[in-house]
């Protein structure tokens, strides 16, 4: 599936990924391949990407994710390096 991470000012991540784990505000949950749409706030915290590079993770300052039809767009309110 295809994951983008985008703050106001930047794109921070875009490419192919098999698993990525986000802060929702109840709680991580973990969106694979052909996951139902999906959107959800998030809280501040790690987003963690497994991809065939290995695993990332990316502080965020709390946003928004949605998931439709394999594609995931998290709208990051900040991201701490």
């Amino acid at each position: 599936m295809h994951l983008e991470i985008i703050t106001p000012d930047r794109q921070v991540f875009a490419g192919e990924v098999t698993s990525a784990q986000f802060p929702g505000t109840d709680g991580l949950f973990e969106v694979l391949n052909n996951h139902a749409p999906l959107i959800s706030a998030l809280k501040a915290g790690d987003v963690t990407v497994t991809s065939a590079a290995g695993r990332e993770a990316f502080h965020i300052a709390g946003g928004v994710v949605e998931v439709l039809r394999n594609n995931v767009i998290v709208l990051a309110e900040g991201v701490v390096a």
